[in-house]
């Protein structure tokens, strides 16, 4: 049943009478908290609307307050308002609350197992609250206390406990790229589920592999990740909560992608999409999660256009959702800001772009450390627009300047990843080429020259001669070999190889061709080879035609409104696929 759009449309005197509560809420005070949950609410969001946030966050940091609070689960898009709007306004109501829980589990450690069983179903409730909210850390101080007191008894209930607050701490880790400690925390789930098959027990193991699926994704381990994945897809079955299959099925979806598997991809996400957007509605978190991996999905196909617009989906609801300054809504801008800059790469028109990455980045830094991974990729997208900006500045000074805080952020980001992952990771290789594009702006071509090759050589030993990132990075080269040092001949080859790359995986019409092409003409030109100019001239001017006919129609909404397939048939589907070996790659 599709969720009802949580809206403020009280009737007139109600209306009237919850106003004269909060007019009087300094004597009403006490008799505000024997109301019944859902009017009780209706009391503090109007204290929210007034501006009343001190008032408001008095309420909020009593964790009774709050917990029956949380029971208004129908009200739960207005709830996230309201705590948003108190953690802006400088209440830390996440960490009050979150410590408030632990003091509690450790009062009760030595109460019967039903007050522990009770504590630990709340502690899911306002960990999964905090969770869904963005506040990684409070949420993990809830699901680690929730974790301690699982382990006072060591019986069956209680292993099936540990195993769901393993999950849900995975979660949190993975959001918070805590990525060892979720590494100990997938370990520690598997010696439980262990446990309850050696008593004849099962659970179900769809949440807990797709979790580890993101985990290994973020860390770049993309085969592991994909054979996760696996897992977890066999893991979905009837009667499984919806969360949990459109989870499984985005996370999956994005194994494929970077597997270059398109069909797969295609039929996972556009059905994560449809089952969120059935269960969940329009104006719901999950439908944005489902939103941005569907954007992602599209952004890889080359559907550069429509991701741009599915990205901006997803900004706009959780905006509307938690707007301020919360991670979801920063990393749903950083994701806009990446797309606009490839979207409006040939034209030059970067304002757009600039300002979602410059939002990200605001956002982040207010509410996490300067050193936090989640920094990288922003600062990396910031970056490689100023240094587009820069090269179409005419004003030397002001090139010199962008070009020197494109540097700065590159530099970071690369400090980051190299913390993170290591030498040996794609995301690393990744910031070594955009470094390499950097000191190729800024005519250091030697360095230039080094980053490239150290980017291509770590991207082929970890994902093969044929990848699309190889591809970028190649390409790059060949550019500054052409450009800039004058080696034609090694410039030519590199050209080709990216050229053969780009078709194989996404066609004759892919975007990236075009710079290619653009620059074999110009190397031709340079060389005297004007028979070759020719030809390329025409091969650049049927790859435009291939474009103004790819993608003219598609609306990539309306085309997931409906699912011809059941869930369990879109499973089957994608494990018969396994089977057979890999499907060739589309552009969906």
């Amino acid at each position: 049943m599709a969720a009802v759009e949580l809206e403020w449309i009280p009737e007139t005197l109600y209306n009237t009478a919850i106003s004269a509560v909060v007019d009087n809420y300094s004597r009403s005070r006490r008799d505000i908290r024997s109301l019944p949950e859902n009017i009780q609410f209706d009391v503090y969001y109007k204290l929210y609307q007034q501006g009343q946030l001190c008032q408001l966050g008095g309420e909020f940091c009593e964790l009774e307050v709050f917990a029956k609070v949380l029971r208004a689960s129908d009200k739960r898009h207005l709830l996230h308002h309201c705590f948003q709007a108190l953690m802006d306004h400088g209440v830390k109501v996440a960490s009050v609350l979150a410590n408030s829980f632990s003091r509690r589990c450790s009062y009760i450690a030595e109460s019967d197992a039903h007050v522990k069983e009770k504590a630990i179903q709340f502690g899911f409730i306002l960990g999964g609250f905090l969770s869904d909210a963005g506040w990684y850390c409070d949420a993990e101080k809830v699901f680690l206390s929730c974790l301690q007191l699982c382990t006072l008894h060591d019986e069956v209930l209680h292993w099936y406990r540990a195993v769901e607050c393993c999950v849900r701490l995975l979660h949190v880790r993975n959001g918070n790229c805590k990525y060892h400690q979720g590494e100990e925390t997938f370990k520690l789930a598997q010696s439980y589920m262990d446990k309850l098959a050696k008593h004849g027990h099962q659970a179900n193991k769809a949440a807990l592999y797709g979790e580890l699926c993101a985990l290994l994704f973020a860390k770049s381990h993309y085969d592991e990740a994909y054979s996760w994945c696996i897992e977890a897809m066999k893991e979905i079955t009837e009667g499984l909560p919806v969360k949990v299959v459109v989870d499984v099925l985005r996370q999956a979806s994005k194994a494929c992608v970077v597997k270059r598997e398109f069909r797969k991809a295609e039929q996972l996400i556009k059905h994560s999409v449809f089952l969120a957007r059935e269960h969940f509605g329009h104006k719901h978190p999950k439908y944005s999660d489902a939103l941005l991996d569907y954007g992602f999905y599209l952004l890889n196909v080359d559907n550069i256009c429509q991701s741009v617009a599915i990205y901006q989906t997803a900004l706009d609801i959780r905006q509307s959702v938690f707007g301020g300054k919360n991670i979801h809504v920063a990393t749903a801008h950083e994701d806009l800001a990446y797309s606009s800059y490839v979207h409006q790469y040939s034209s030059g028109k970067f304002d757009n772009a600039l300002f979602h990455a410059e939002r990200a980045i605001d956002i982040i830094t207010h509410i996490l450390p300067e050193d936090h991974l989640l920094l990288a990729s922003s600062k990396r997208v910031k970056a490689l627009i100023l240094e587009e900006i820069a090269i179409d500045c005419h004003n030397k000074e002001t090139e010199e300047r962008l070009l020197q805080e494109a540097y700065d952020l590159h530099l970071s980001s690369l400090q980051l990843a190299k913390k993170a992952f290591g030498e040996f990771n794609v995301q690393t290789a990744k910031h070594y080429g955009n470094l390499g594009r950097l000191y190729q702006s800024m005519r250091k071509f030697k360095e230039a020259e080094e980053m490239h090759i150290k980017a291509i050589q770590i991207k082929e030993q970890l994902l093969g001669q044929e990848d699309y990132e190889v591809a970028l990075s190649v390409g790059h080269l060949a550019s500054l070999y052409n450009y800039d040092m004058n080696q034609y001949e090694d410039a030519e080859r590199l050209y080709r190889r990216s050229i053969a790359i780009g078709k194989k995986l996404f066609g004759e019409g892919y975007s990236g061709l075009e710079y290619d092409y653009r620059g074999l003409i110009k190397l031709y030109n340079s060389v005297g080879n004007y028979e070759k100019v020719f030809e390329y001239h025409n091969v650049l001017s049927n790859w435009n035609r291939l474009r103004d006919r790819q993608f003219a129609v598609a609306d990539a909404l309306e085309d997931v409104n409906t699912s011809p397939q059941q869930t369990q048939e879109v499973v089957q589907a994608f494990l018969l696929a396994q089977r057979y070996g890999p499907t060739r790659p589309c552009l969906g």
